[in-house]
C-alpha cells in the first residue's frame, strides 16, 4: 500500500486530480499540490489540522465535511460522486469524487480520496443537471428493473444523446456504470454477511443468480462466494 508521501508525490503529477487524506474528525493530514493551489495556500502546513468547512466557501465546505464524516462513521466508500468543486481561480466546476475509509488494524482512522475534474467539454450545467437527476435516481432504485431508454427519457435526451453525454461526463457507459453500482452494493452486502448469495443478487438488481455470478466474476475476479470468504479471512 502506498504511503501518504508516495501518494502525494504520485498525484502531484496529475494537475486535474485533487488528492487528500483526513483523520477521524475530517481534518486534513495531507494533500497534493493541486489542492493547495486551488485553495491559494503556500504550503501544506496551512492545510493540516483544518476541515473543509474552514477552507472552502459554503455550502461546499459543509457538504465535503459531511461526506467525510459519513464515510468514516459507516466505513462505506463514496464512489464517483458527481459534485461541484473549485478551480484555481475559485470558479465553480464539476468533478467526480471518490472517498474511501482509511483503516488500520480493522479500525477506521480517517478518509482518503481524490476528486477528478470532468473534461471541459462536459462543463455544461444544463447537461450536468440532467445527468445528476439520473444518477441520483439509479443510486436510489438500482435494485429495480432499469432500462437505458427510461433513463434517457428522464434526462430528456434521445438514447444516443444520453449515452454519448453520459460517457463524456462519467468516462464510462451508462450500462457499465449501472453494473458497477449494483456490484458495489453486492460487495458491501457480501462483506456484511447474513444473507445468501441468491438473496444478495436479487437485492442488488440482478434478477438471475447465474448472471450475477458471471458478472461478479468478470468484474471482480472472484465468484461472490469466493469474495465473501476472502473478506472474512
Amino acid at each position: 500500500m502506498l504511503s501518504l508521501d508516495e501518494a502525494r508525490t504520485l498525484f502531484d503529477a496529475c494537475p486535474d486530480v485533487v488528492f487528500f487524506a483526513k483523520d477521524r474528525l475530517g481534518r486534513y493530514t495531507g494533500a497534493n499540490r493541486t489542492l493547495l493551489q486551488r485553495l491559494g495556500l503556500a504550503d501544506e502546513s496551512a492545510l493540516l489540522g483544518r476541515t473543509p468547512r474552514e477552507l472552502f466557501p459554503e455550502p461546499l465546505g459543509a457538504s465535503y465535511h459531511a461526506q467525510d464524516l459519513a464515510v468514516i462513521a459507516s466505513g462505506r466508500p463514496l464512489l464517483d460522486e458527481l459534485e461541484r468543486h473549485l478551480f484555481p481561480n475559485h470558479a465553480h466546476g464539476w468533478c467526480l469524487t471518490r472517498k474511501l475509509p482509511l483503516q488500520r488494524a480493522g479500525r477506521t482512522v480517517g478518509v482518503i480520496g481524490i476528486s477528478r475534474d470532468l473534461p471541459l467539454s462536459a462543463q455544461s450545467a444544463h447537461v450536468i443537471g440532467r445527468l445528476q437527476r439520473v444518477i441520483e435516481h439509479v443510486q436510489a432504485t438500482f435494485a429495480s428493473e432499469i432500462r437505458i431508454g427510461d433513463l434517457a427519457a428522464m434526462a430528456h435526451l434521445s438514447v444516443a444523446q444520453f449515452e454519448r453525454q453520459f460517457a463524456r461526463v462519467m468516462q464510462i457507459t451508462p450500462k457499465r456504470w449501472l453494473i458497477s453500482v449494483r456490484l458495489e452494493a453486492a460487495m458491501r452486502a457480501l462483506e456484511a454477511g447474513g444473507e445468501s448469495v441468491a438473496a444478495i443478487a436479487q437485492a442488488s438488481g440482478f434478477a438471475d443468480h447465474s448472471a450475477f455470478t458471471r458478472s461478479f466474476r468478470k468484474h471482480v475476479g472472484l465468484t461472490p462466494t469466493q469474495y465473501q470468504q476472502a473478506t472474512r479471512r
